[in-house]
């Protein structure tokens, strides 16, 4: 794709994190933006800021995880924009569970909206995007979709899942004028830890609340983890400029961020013990991470 000036881009999950600012400085580079959130107030707040530039912006509030919905929504979009050039599904939530505690609720709960908003959404607009000169279709995996990590089975599941899906796809379409790119974010400052669920049980022990209070001495509960997961990432707008620009490379695979690369080699290199050596870069990384906005 050589710019996305004039390209019209449909974006889940733009109500916060990386969603608002794909939306946000796809805008700015001159695209027309449909953003889609089931949280209508959120969506509000993205739309006021991509009404800044001189674009035409819809609002869609949206559950991915309702089939029907998906499937109404390329017709909403191209009756408001005329056609779709871009596909970012991004949507996503967590539960923070062991495996045997996990309720099928919650297990459903997530798989419906990382996994099935991703193949539904998917199958709902490649017909469209087919029909343009240039597209792309943008799946959000994660580094969780590379490495695993205690009490995250489900979304392990999911984004495993996505990227199979997603690589899977992009050897199907190689021939075809749609780019197809799965993205694996490693930690960026968003609200998944706010938005997700938890598993309360107090005779347990989460592994990874304990592994990041022993290294850095946050606290163990939710709001304590989500206050560091939020403000300790880098800053959504940064991870966004970094998958906007893999989309103009047509990198079918974008890390976003030193950590999620140093995930990726580590699982490389030690298939089986990788986690062993996250402490040796997990600090360091968290002192240097860019946590400061793009400037706009």
């Amino acid at each position: 794709m050589k710019s996305f000036s004039k390209k019209v881009a449909v974006i889940t999950g733009a109500g916060s994190g990386m969603g608002r600012y794909l939306a946000v400085l796809l805008a700015k580079a001159g695209a027309d933006v449909a953003i889609c959130e089931i949280n209508q107030t959120t969506l509000a707040e993205t739309e006021q800021m991509v009404k800044v530039y001189p674009v035409n912006v819809s609002s869609h509030v949206l559950d991915v995880a309702d089939k029907a919905a998906i499937d109404a929504l390329p017709a909403q979009v191209i009756e408001q924009h005329g056609h779709v050039d871009m596909v970012f599904n991004n949507a996503g939530v967590t539960v923070d569970s062991s495996f045997e505690d996990m309720s099928e609720t919650d297990w459903d709960w997530v798989m419906n909206i990382n996994l099935h908003g991703v193949i539904n959404g998917t199958r709902a607009f490649l017909p469209h995007l087919q029909k343009r000169p240039e597209a792309a279709l943008i799946n959000i995996s994660s580094i969780f979709g590379m490495i695993t990590v205690p009490n995250q089975s489900v979304y392990h599941v999911a984004k495993f899942a996505v990227r199979g899906f997603t690589e899977c796809l992009a050897k199907e379409l190689k021939e075809s004028k749609v780019q197809i790119h799965c993205v694996h974010p490693g930690h960026i400052g968003t609200n998944i830890v706010t938005n997700a669920r938890m598993n309360t049980r107090e005779d347990t022990v989460n592994p990874m609340q304990e592994m990041m209070g022993k290294l850095i001495g946050i606290g163990s509960t939710q709001e304590e983890m989500a206050d560091f997961f939020r403000n300790n990432g880098m800053h959504p707008s940064r991870a966004s400029n970094i998958i906007l620009n893999g989309v103009l490379k047509n990198k079918k695979r974008i890390f976003v961020g030193a950590d999620a690369k140093l995930m990726d080699l580590s699982q490389r290199l030690f298939p089986m013990h990788y986690d062993k050596v996250f402490p040796l870069f997990t600090m360091p990384l968290t002192l240097l991470r860019n946590k400061k906005p793009l400037n706009f």
